[in-house]
């Protein structure tokens, strides 16, 4: 694959994972909101205890979306100046697409592992 090939197709990459983070987020933010509207009106001290853990693991999924999503920028800024200098990636480019693309997959799995979590402990 020529250099400005592959740096289109990092791009690509690029943009679709920021779609799908921006997805994440707002499924995020969708099951927060329906935990919280679920412990409003539950008085169960277990229950409670438990919804606090669902939002901690919010806060931490929070923090790695926040961190690949500041990753995939720095990212997509270093190629789109390569490709407007229709330049190949360079080594460190290159080692950082690969990175992003084994975090992805993980964000993939474990969100909707929370999801399913949360929707089988609010609905036993």
């Amino acid at each position: 694959m020529s250099g400005s090939n592959k740096t289109e197709q990092f791009l690509h990459e690029n943009i679709t994972w920021k779609r799908l983070l921006d997805f994440i987020i707002q499924e995020n933010n969708f099951l927060k909101t329906r935990l919280s509207e679920v412990v409003d009106r539950e008085t169960d001290k277990v229950f409670i205890a438990n919804a606090e853990q669902f939002q901690n693991e919010f806060i931490l999924k929070a923090e790695c979306i926040l961190d690949i999503g500041n990753d995939i920028k720095v990212q997509e800024r270093d190629l789109t100046l390569a490709y407007t200098q229709k330049n190949a990636p360079d080594h460190k480019t290159c080692k950082q697409q690969e990175n992003l693309r084994n975090e992805i997959p993980y964000l993939k799995t474990a969100c909707p592992n929370l999801k399913t979590q949360i929707n089988k402990y609010i609905l036993p």
